[in-house]
């Protein structure tokens, strides 16, 4: 039986809220939604407390969205307690900075 994990982002005034699981299965959706982020906005929040779960998909999906706003000189956030995963990942970018 094939599980597909749910994903549901919602938002306003460039404020997002991640909801559900980030994985290889939803990561398509995650970058559909965030394609032209930065094109209308100069900074936005990401809140990421209700994320359950993430693989690797979902930090690297996160880490170019990432590195697309530094590229584009825009402020991106991303709040909340979140996936140890994804704090290890931004952390270990830090110290290789």
């Amino acid at each position: 039986m094939l599980c597909i994990m749910r994903l549901e982002i919602t938002n306003y005034n460039n404020y997002f809220k991640i909801k559900g699981d980030l994985n290889r299965n939803n990561v398509h959706q995650f970058k559909s939604e965030f394609k032209h982020v930065f094109e209308n906005a100069e900074a936005i929040t990401i809140s990421i407390e209700a994320l359950d779960s993430i693989d690797r998909y979902g930090v690297n999906a996160l880490a170019q969205l990432h590195n697309e706003s530094l590229i584009k000189n825009k402020r991106l956030s991303i709040i909340g307690m979140g996936c140890k995963d994804l704090y290890q990942h931004f952390k270990s970018e830090e110290a290789a900075a």
